[in-house]
C-alpha cells in the first residue's frame, strides 16, 4: 500500500500477512504514529519514519516483516519501538543483536548504540538511559542505568577474531551482536501486565530506525563471529544456518550460572550451548552448555554444572549468537528468513527461560501455519523431536557434558554442515565428545544402522573421572540396547540402563571407546547382577524396592541422578529377600540404581520417580 497515516491517529493493526504482486510502502508523517498490538505488519518495500515525531510501536508480540530482496532501504529519523527482556542481573551477560539502528535520514541500515535502549515509562513513552562511567560496573533497574564497560562485540577478520569493547559508542553495525550485562534491583513500572524488572529480568525499549533487507556479516575461517537476529521480527534460524555456507551451520548460545554474583572472571561459570538445524522438516537439536569456571586469563577451568534446554528453531527479536566461519568471506541475513512467531517454548522460539512468554498450544503432529516472507509451508514441519539419543557425562563429579547422537537419513558418517555441531570447549581441562574427522563434536548426525560404531573421545589435562549414561532416547525405538565399548578390554558396558564410570590418565584418547547398539561378546558380570535383582520404583508408596530372589549378599546400593551424581548410598545390606528405601524427598525424574554384591558383581537399573 502507498498511504499516509493521518496525524494523531492511533492505528491498531489487526491484519494478516499478505503476499501479492502489489508493491507496498508505508510512510509515517510528522506527529503521527502506527500502533500494532499482538499482530504482524507486513510491508512489501520500504518504511519511512519521516520526522523525529514519526513513531511505530510494536506491542504485545507485534512484529514487523518486510519483503524487499535488496539491501535495506528504510529511511527517516523517526523511531520504531519494540520491547524485549534481558534475562540476567548486573553480574551476567546477555548476548544481543539490535533490531534497530541509529536515527539517520538516509536510506539503509545504520549503526546502533546502547543509548538507544530506553527506560520504559508507559505504553508509548520511554526515557533515555543513564550511561554510567566506564569504571562503574553495576547497572541498575531503578533509576535505570547501563554499565557500558560490558558492551563488547566479536567480529571476524581473515587473520584474527577478538572481543572489541564498544562502550557507549554507536558503532554496532546491523547484524553485529553485542554483549551487555543486566541491571540490579527492581523497577516497579508495569506495562501490558509485565513489570519492567521484577529482579534479574530487565525489559528494554529498543528505539531507532528498523533494520531491513539483506545484511552481510563478515566471517573468517575457524573464527567465531557474534551475530544474531537483526530484525524487529522473529527469524527462521534453521533457514539462515542452512543457507549460510561460509559457516558451519551451527549457532552457539551463551549460558551463564545466574547464582554467581561477581564480576571477576575467575568466578564465572558458563559455556555455550549448540543448536543444529538438522533438517528444515524438523525443529532442530539443541545441546545445553557445560558450565566451566575460568582463570584470570579467560581460559576454561573446572567444569561446574550444566545449562538449560531451549527451543531455538525461531530466533526471537534481539537474540544474539555465535557462528563459526569455514571460509574468509560473508554470510547473509535476509528478509526471506523473517517469520511471525511469538516468543515462547511452545512456539520453538526462546530467548531464554523468561517468565513472561506468550505460548500457544499445538495439538497436531506438525507446526501450525506460520506467516512468513518466504512462503515456506511450515505445516510440513514435524514437531516430533529429531530421533536421537542423548548422553550425559559427569566430569570429575562436577560439570555435565551432554551430547546428542541424531538419526537423520540424509546424514553421512563424516561431517555434515548444519547437522554436526563442533564442541566450543577447546580449552576445557576435561571433556568427552564424538570424534569426527579427528575433531571434537557434541552433536553427531548419522543414518542409523544396527552395526554402526560411533567413536567417542576423551581429553583431560590431568587424571580425570567420567561417568557416562544415556540420559534419554527421543522418538527412536529401533535400538533396544546402547553400549560403551572399550576396544582395549573388549568389554561392553550397558549405558542405557546404567552408567559406566572410568578414570583416565592425562592425555587425549580418541581411539579406545565407541558407542555400539549390540555386542560381539558376552557382557560378563554386569549382566549377571541385572538378572539377579528385581528393581522397581513404587511411586504410590514413594519407595524404591529391590527384590533379591537368589539371596545374594548385597554390599552396596547407590542411587544416582541421570548425570551420575550420588543421591544416597547404603552399605552392608546383607542377604535379604527384599529391600525398601524411601524416595519421598526426591524430585521427579530419571534415576539410576547401582548395586554391588560381596562378590564384586556390579549392575544398574534406571527408574522413574514421580512424587
Amino acid at each position: 500500500m502507498d498511504s499516509k497515516i493521518l496525524k494523531k491517529t492511533l492505528l491498531i493493526v489487526t491484519g494478516f500477512l499478505f503476499q501479492s504482486n502489489v508493491n507496498a510502502q508505508m510512510y509515517v508523517s510528522p506527529n503521527s504514529y502506527v500502533f500494532a498490538s499482538n499482530e504482524v505488519v507486513f510491508i512489501k518495500q520500504d518504511l519511512e519514519l519521516n520526522a523525529a515525531s514519526s513513531n511505530f510501536y510494536l506491542r504485545k508480540d507485534a512484529q514487523l516483516l518486510q519483503g524487499s530482496t535488496t539491501a535495506g532501504t528504510n529511511k527517516g529519523i523517526g523511531d520504531l519501538s519494540v520491547f524485549q527482556e534481558g534475562t540476567t542481573n548486573n553480574f551476567q551477560f546477555n548476548y544481543w543483536c539490535s533490531p534497530v539502528g541509529g536515527n539517520i535520514a538516509a536510506a539503509g541500515n545504520s549503526p546502533f548504540g546502547i543509548t538507544q535502549l530506553k527506560d520504559i515509562v508507559d505504553l508509548t513513552n520511554s526515557n533515555n538511559p543513564t550511561i554510567l562511567a566506564m569504571n562503574n560496573y553495576n547497572g541498575t533497574a531503578s533509576p535505570f542505568a547501563i554499565a557500558p564497560y560490558w558492551i563488547n562485540k566479536l567480529t571476524a577478520s581473515a587473520d584474527y577474531s577478538n572481543w572489541n569493547q564498544v562502550g557507549s559508542a554507536s558503532t554496532i553495525n546491523a547484524g553485529e551482536g553485542f554483549t551487555m550485562k543486566g541491571t540490579s534491583g527492581t523497577n516497579l513500572i508495569t506495562v501490558n501486565g509485565v513489570q519492567n524488572n521484577p529482579t534479574s529480568q530487565q525489559r528494554y525499549d529498543f528505539r531507532g530506525k528498523p533494520n531491513d533487507g539483506t545484511i552481510s556479516i563478515p566471517v573468517a575461517i575457524e573464527q567465531f563471529t557474534l551475530t544474531g537476529n537483526p530484525y524487529p521480527s522473529a527469524i527462521d534460524l534453521s533457514a539462515f544456518l542452512t543457507d549460510a555456507t561460509n559457516c558451519t551451520g551451527i549457532a552457539y548460545f551463551w549460558e551463564q550460572d545466574k547464582t554467581v554474583s561477581s564480576h571477576y572472571i575467575t568466578d564465572y561459570k558458563g559455556g555455550y550451548g549448540a543448536f543444529s538445524p538438522g533438517s528444515l522438516g524438523s525443529n532442530g537439536i539443541y545441546v545445553p552448555a557445560t558450565f566451566y569456571s575460568y582463570d584470570g586469563s579467560g581460559n576454561e577451568g573446572t567444569s561446574t554444572g550444566t545449562g538449560g534446554s531451549y527451543e531455538k528453531r525461531f530466533c526471537p527479536i534481539g537474540q544474539g549468537f555465535l557462528i563459526d566461519g569455514t571460509a574468509n568471506g560473508t554470510v547473509e541475513m535476509k528478509n526471506s528468513y523473517r517469520v511471525f512467531v511469538k516468543e515462547g517454548a511452545s512456539n520453538y522460539s526462546q530467548f531464554n527461560k523468561n517468565a513472561n512468554q506468550s505460548k500457544t498450544e499445538n495439538t497436531s503432529d506438525y507446526l501450525s501455519a506460520i506467516q512468513s516472507v518466504s512462503g515456506f509451508d511450515y505445516t510440513k514441519v514435524s514437531i516430533a523431536p529429531t530421533p536421537q539419543i542423548r548422553f550425559n557425562t559427569l566430569l570429575n563429579n562436577e560439570g555435565v557434558r551432554q551430547m546428542a547422537l541424531a538419526f537423520i537419513p540424509e546424514a553421512t558418517d563424516g561431517v555434515d554442515r548444519a547437522m554436526d555441531a563442533m564442541s566450543s570447549s577447546d580449552g576445557s581441562p576435561a571433556d568427552i565428545y564424538f570424534v569426527l574427522e579427528d575433531t571434537e563434536y557434541v552433536i553427531n548426525a548419522v543414518n542409523f544402522d544396527m552395526d554402526k560404531k560411533i567413536p567417542i573421545g576423551f581429553k583431560n589435562a590431568n587424571q580425570a573421572n567420567y561417568k557416562i549414561t544415556v540420559k534419554e532416547i527421543l522418538n527412536f525405538t529401533t535400538a533396544n540396547t546402547v553400549y560403551l565399548h572399550d576396544k582395549v578390554t573388549n568389554l561392553y558396558h550397558d549405558i542405557k540402563n546404567d552408567f559406566h564410570e572410568l578414570t583416565l590418565p592425562a592425555g587425549v584418547n580418541n581411539t579406545q571407546f565407541e558407542i555400539t547398539f549390540k555386542t560381539n561378546s558376552t557382557l560378563g558380570v554386569e549382566d549377571t547382577t541385572s538378572q539377579s535383582f528385581v528393581v522397581y520404583q513404587n511411586n504410590s508408596t514413594k519407595n524404591l524396592t529391590i527384590n533379591n530372589p537368589l539371596l545374594m549378599d548385597l554390599a552396596t546400593c547407590g542411587l544416582y541422578d541421570v548425570a551420575g551424581k550420588l543421591i544416597f548410598s547404603k552399605k552392608d545390606l546383607g542377604v535379604n529377600s527384599s529391600y525398601k528405601f524411601s524416595t519421598s524427598g526426591l524430585g521427579d525424574g530419571i534415576y539410576i540404581v547401582k548395586l554391588s554384591t560381596k562378590d564384586n558383581i556390579e549392575g544398574g537399573k534406571k527408574i522413574i520417580i514421580k512424587n
